[in-house]
């Protein structure tokens, strides 16, 4: 099944405009066939090969007059150094789209870019499956609990393949030997057990002590763990709402996965029925519905920019979309029947601030759409719609 991305658009328009372009995102998110797919003519090479990054180590300039005239250049962080080669490249040659580069890690890529791309580059970032690519794709809604326990890594949707053995061998492969070697991690069970317990977090603030304390580290190296697995991109924090008015709001991130289905893996979930009654099945929606705002902005070319609301009085809204100079409120609940107080916190928020529109949007586990004077309720398979209809997006 061929699944078309929606950043496509964007990195079509990118390549018209500039000399260089790079997708960034997680590991079998889909970077290559995504590029191979737009540039099916482009020269291509990947520095996963052995023996090709070893000829772009040793010999950097003879590796890319080979593809002097354009290449895609998959995984690009394993030879960081070819982008000070390419700096001068493209100076000498700024042919709009003469290099498309992949990458799997955010800090190696951002370090090397803002050394030596600046200016030269588009920046786009590439999430696992939306629902809305999914739907577009002819999939069909398979049910809440399979879809979060499947999660959205294209393999999974190309193939009816089992989940639990596919995210396990994903972990093994990629996330456990990529990060690892990014943070020299001699204590193999410690660093499984650091990420089990963090996505036994999702949706919760992130308490870098207790974490630290759970999984038997120092509070620095989970600083450090969380913060390469961000820049990995397995994980990310949303960020809380701020604004001059006094302390009275809460400051600490929350923490989500790129990925709900290896989160509810991690968490010891090998079929779909676990998740009825599981403990955390509200988190793991909130994690997938996050999931679904993220992508909706970097499908676009928009940076991140997703925030929460919590006040230390208790008043919340899980997430806020930026809509312009405001913000829209985001409730996210996982019950199939819709409740008229899940809009409440929508509809607070306007009179704290300026900066927030009147009504807002609840994402819940039914599969209708119900628009209210406070809002509008919709399931994830309809929130496309839904964000068009109130953002224009």
């Amino acid at each position: 099944m061929k699944i078309e991305r929606d950043l496509a658009r964007e990195l079509t328009e990118a390549a018209a405009r500039l000399p260089i372009v790079t997708v960034v995102g997680p590991r079998q998110a889909g970077k290559t066939t995504l590029v191979k797919a737009v540039f099916p003519d482009r020269t291509y090479r990947t520095l996963e090969d052995p023996d090709v990054r070893a000829f772009a180590v040793e010999d950097p300039r003879g590796f890319l007059k080979e593809v002097e005239d354009g290449a895609v250049l998959d995984e690009i962080q394993r030879v960081p150094e070819l982008m000070s080669y390419l700096q001068g490249m493209v100076d000498a040659d700024p042919t709009p789209g003469r290099f498309i580069l992949t990458g799997s890690q955010h800090f190696l890529m951002m370090e090397k870019v803002s050394q030596s791309l600046a200016g030269r580059t588009g920046i786009l970032t590439l999430l696992p499956l939306s629902v809305r690519e999914l739907a577009r794709s002819g999939v069909r809604d398979p049910g809440t609990d399979e879809l979060m326990q499947r999660g959205f890594y294209p393999r999974l949707h190309e193939r009816p393949l089992d989940p639990y053995p596919v995210l396990r061998d994903y972990f093994a492969t990629y996330v456990d030997r990529d990060v690892r070697q990014l943070l020299k991690v001699h204590d193999l069970m410690a660093f499984e057990r650091f990420m089990r317990l963090c996505a036994g977090r999702v949706g919760q603030l992130l308490n870098l002590s207790s974490l630290a304390v759970d999984a038997g580290i120092s509070a620095t190296t989970a600083r450090e763990w969380i913060g390469l697995l961000e820049t990995s991109f397995v994980l990310f924090r949303l960020p809380p709402w701020h604004a001059n008015i006094g302390k009275r709001l809460i400051k600490t991130p929350k923490l989500y996965f790129h990925d709900v289905g290896l989160a509810t893996w991690l968490c010891g979930i090998e079929e779909a029925g676990q998740l009825a009654s599981h403990p955390l099945r509200g988190a793991f929606f909130e994690n997938m519905a996050i999931g679904e705002l993220l992508k909706s902005r970097t499908n676009r070319g928009r940076d991140h920019r997703l925030l929460f609301f919590r006040d230390r009085a208790g008043h919340e809204v899980d997430a806020l979309l930026p809509s312009g100079p405001r913000l829209l409120p985001v409730e996210i609940k996982s019950g199939r029947t819709l409740r008229g107080e899940w809009f409440a916190g929508c509809a607070g928020l306007d009179a704290l601030a300026g900066d927030f529109l009147p009504t807002g949007v609840v994402i819940y586990g039914g599969d209708e759409i119900q628009r209210r004077s406070s809002g509008t309720a919709c399931g994830l398979w309809q929130l496309d719609e839904v964000l068009h209809e109130t953002l224009g997006a």
